[in-house]
């Protein structure tokens, strides 16, 4: 970042040695972590969200939290609006964020005018996230243990249904509100074997209109694909979507694997959805991000010709938006070669 004034060089008068030299120390470790061309005032703009900002300043976004954790003007990272101010300082040796938040000047007049409510900026962006989320969702064991009911024919004999349309499925189904239409995917398996989630598509949404027995007759009210026989009817899911989740380190060493991309994509890039076999079980929560690496290419010895393993190399970083038990689905944040199913994941070094 070149000379700047906020950082401590040189004599600091009036301190006793030891502290000078503990502080040295601190500010030789914190400010390593800061980039080089962090500004020293940032204004936020709309379309940022808290990845991109605390990538401007840190090479490893997820050690946001350092950041303004112990700083008083900052109560919550997800409180920072277009407009605000964030300035970079030296706090006791080590770099903190200040922040001043934007004035809103609002003229009065005879009528009443309305302020318009500010948005704070999102962790990551949501027009990639939550589409996702409205259309996928993870279940544990066997689908069949949750489901409704289950498609069984369309009206007047229809192989295929689409919105607008009244189709009949078999089951007990809510006479009230409305329910989920969806079609099982991909079923994630553990190295030992053991299931850990089955993957689940949305295809539409549909009500009650009318029951003879266990027959059903639903309306369709919305389909992103043609209804099928064999779909199965569920309760939706709220989406589990957070606006305050915040980049971080998981606190424990976790390791695992990058398991599927949904929509059986093999290689992966950048802002694309995967799935990794680590979940709140594990300790994992929405914002816990994951170092991605690839395994070392297998090598000869050119003494004994015996076989060598290259250590892995760092491919990526992923961010959790959001974890089920065993599974989480995650957000490609970089990736430095192309990655692909059964890359590794563990937490990053500090």
């Amino acid at each position: 970042m070149g000379a700047r004034q906020h950082r401590p060089r040189g004599v600091i008068g009036g301190w006793l040695a030891g502290v000078v030299a503990l502080l040295m120390m601190v500010d030789a470790n914190a400010w390593e972590r800061v980039r080089d061309t962090a500004p020293e005032r940032y204004s936020v703009v709309e379309g940022d969200t808290l990845w991109d900002i605390a990538d401007r300043f840190l090479y490893a976004p997820w050690q946001w939290p350092e950041l303004w954790q112990n700083n008083p003007d900052i109560d919550n990272p997800n409180l920072i609006y277009p407009g605000d101010v964030l300035t970079l300082k030296n706090c006791q040796g080590a770099p903190c964020l200040s922040l001043t938040q934007a004035q809103r000047v609002v003229k009065l007049s005879p009528k009443m005018r309305t302020v318009p409510r500010r948005e704070a900026i999102p962790p990551i962006d949501p027009d990639i996230i939550q589409p996702f989320l409205r259309d996928h969702r993870i279940v544990s064991g066997d689908p069949s243990e949750d489901v409704l009911a289950y498609v069984v024919a369309g009206d007047q004999g229809r192989l295929i249904s689409g919105a607008g349309d009244s189709l009949y499925a078999k089951g007990q189904v809510p006479r009230q509100g409305k329910v989920g239409i969806y079609r099982p995917a991909d079923t994630y398996m553990a190295a030992d074997g053991s299931p850990l989630g089955t993957e689940l598509i949305k295809i539409g949404e549909a009500r009650y209109l009318r029951a003879e027995g266990d027959i059903v007759q639903l309306q369709v009210l919305s389909a992103e694909q043609e209804v099928r026989n064999n779909d199965i009817v569920l309760a939706l899911e709220t989406p589990r979507y957070s606006d305050d989740l915040v980049p971080r380190a998981p606190l424990n060493e976790l390791s695992g694997t990058l398991i599927g991309v949904p929509g059986g994509v093999r290689f992966v890039g950048r802002l694309q959805v995967v799935t990794i076999d680590l979940g709140t079980l594990d300790g994992v929560q929405a914002g816990h991000v994951f170092q991605i690496a690839q395994q070392g290419e297998v090598v000869s010895d050119p003494r004994s010709q015996a076989s060598l393993m290259l250590p892995s190399e760092a491919a990526g970083t992923l961010m959790v938006f959001n974890p089920y038990d065993h599974v989480s689905y995650a957000l490609v944040m970089k990736a430095s070669r192309v990655l692909e199913v059964g890359d590794l994941v563990r937490t990053p070094a500090r």
